[in-house]
């Protein structure tokens, strides 16, 4: 397990499922400026809003074509196993909701604050000790993060706009000012 950051903006997404589960990994994706596209035999739960399209039909072998990555909260083992299929056949980034062994990723029990994110994964182990492991964290953060990290970028910026590259700089004293922490120095 390799834990990455996609960027999903602009990216076509499917969502295969409208259940409470698929309609959360949705919104997730609308979130991350996905093109989510959802089709389902039912809407059985609040979709967000800024959805490319929704389609209330089964799965149909060839829907996965023209995606970068689909979500299967289907809940069906059987058409689970079609769309595990034909995404392994098409190479195309797959999680099957609450089956990580079929998984090629995995959704990160995620905080966020502006362009801050901290995430945890047990790697499809038990997403509610995931959950729980970002409360915690997130409870131990500062609360100006999104304010540091827009300050820094415009600091970093400007140093690039000098032609200084920022990989040898040491930030460590600009964060400890930027958090507010005392230093242990």
């Amino acid at each position: 397990m390799l834990p990455l950051a996609f960027n999903l903006r602009g990216a076509k997404v499917l969502v295969i499922g409208a259940g409470v589960v698929g309609a959360r990994k949705a919104a997730q994706l609308c979130e991350a400026g996905a093109r989510v596209h959802v089709t389902s035999t039912e809407v059985r739960a609040s979709l967000p809003d800024g959805l490319a399209r929704l389609e209330v039909r089964a799965y149909q072998r060839g829907d996965l074509a023209s995606f970068a990555l689909v979500v299967s909260a289907t809940g069906r083992d059987e058409v689970n196993d079609e769309i595990v299929d034909e995404a392994r056949e098409r190479n195309i980034w797959l999680n099957v909701v609450d089956d990580p062994e079929r998984s090629s990723f995995y959704f990160m029990a995620l905080h966020r604050e502006g362009d801050v994110s901290v995430a945890v994964t047990t790697s499809g182990a038990s997403p509610a000790l995931a959950r729980e492991l970002r409360t915690r964290i997130a409870a131990t953060l500062p609360a100006n993060l999104a304010h540091v990290a827009d300050a820094l970028r415009h600091e970093r910026a400007l140093l690039h706009q000098r032609g200084v590259s920022t990989e040898g700089v040491d930030w460590r004293a600009r964060l400890v000012e930027a958090l507010g922490e005392q230093s242990d120095t």
